[in-house]
């Protein structure tokens, strides 16, 4: 017979009424949030805890438990707090999570600090490159951190603008029956981008920076013919780039520029037949000295844990699926 797991034992120290109330949740929601995600059991007397399952699942768990418990002189947890807590777990050895650098980009709203080994890698690849593509399933942060670290460079005067650019192609509606000229067409294609900025700057700052054109959100058609310096450039939505807007957007970059460039390969509404300029510029530009790529998977979405298990789900469905016949691809 196999002997019985030993419980992992630790205490949580300094106990305070308040700080351990936040830790564990209204009914204990957060702990059980835990649980349920581990796969293990979580006892516990006041801030003494037994932890009961696989020894390094015991130990992972005591660790992140540690990191909320320290969290709690700050913030107030909720379940999305925990469960991007347990997102970063998963992503990494979290006995070696003091080894992660510790970046935060400044906004005017308060700081944002990327979660998981892949967004820290994500952000400071953009902070270290002039070029930088994000690339992986919807939920993983690469549109929001891009917009956030073009906020902080311009909070600390290393830019001057900010432009957010998306190509104009339609993901099933016609952009044709909106009212209005293209760029109020397009308006609603650009709405996550100006999401993210409201929440960092607030509405009044953005709609004066729009106006001052510190901040500038346009189709991809406006770039052609443009060479922009000290600016932070973000294309959003890239996999629905052709091959030659890449290249124009490319090679729009000028002295003290930052470009991101984000996208989903598995996402692309271009003409049946054409190419994606994503897809193909992975190819082209992966030796490139100065051009990053990071690249997200489903473990790293980060919104609703059902998000990560729909991106989880058609990524398996894909892969028995004939290989021809992909979207925006040779079809």
């Amino acid at each position: 017979m196999n002997a019985p797991i030993e419980p992992h034992r630790f205490t949580l120290e300094p106990f305070e009424a308040n700080r351990f109330a936040n830790l564990c949740g209204q009914f204990d929601e957060h702990l059980r949030l835990i649980e349920q995600r581990l796969d293990l059991e979580i006892r516990n007397r006041g801030n003494q805890f037994e932890l009961v399952g696989p020894a390094d699942v015991a130990q992972a768990a005591e660790h992140l438990l540690r990191r909320l418990y320290r969290e709690t002189k700050s913030i107030e947890l909720s379940p999305d707090t925990v469960h991007l807590f347990l997102q970063e777990s998963a992503m990494e050895e979290l006995g070696n999570s003091s080894t992660t650098p510790n970046i935060s980009l400044r906004t005017r709203k308060g700081n944002i600090r990327p979660r998981g080994v892949n967004q820290q890698r994500y952000v400071q690849s953009i902070l270290d490159n002039d070029i930088n593509f994000g690339i992986g399933p919807a939920g993983t942060g690469k549109t929001y951190l891009a917009v956030a670290c073009a906020v902080d460079a311009l909070e600390r005067e290393q830019i001057r603008r900010i432009l957010l650019v998306r190509p104009a192609v339609e993901a099933g509606e016609k952009l044709g029956f909106l009212p209005g000229d293209l760029a109020q067409k397009i308006d609603p294609y650009l709405r996550p981008l100006y999401d993210a900025l409201y929440e960092m700057l607030g509405f009044e700052q953005v709609a004066r920076l729009i106006e001052k054109q510190v901040i500038e959100i346009a189709p991809l058609a406006y770039m052609r013919g443009r060479t922009l310096n000290n600016s932070f450039i973000i294309l959003d939505e890239s996999q629905n780039t052709t091959l030659e807007q890449m290249k124009m957007f490319l090679t729009r970059i000028g002295f003290g520029s930052t470009a991101v460039i984000t996208g989903d390969i598995t996402q692309v509404d271009l003409p049946r037949g054409t190419k994606s300029g994503l897809a193909h510029v992975i190819e082209v530009l992966k030796d490139v000295n100065g051009i990053s790529f990071t690249h997200f998977k489903p473990k790293d979405v980060v919104r609703h844990p059902l998000v990560q298990r729909i991106v989880e789900a058609y990524e398996a469905f894909e892969e028995k699926q004939p290989q021809a016949g992909n979207r925006g691809e040779a079809r």
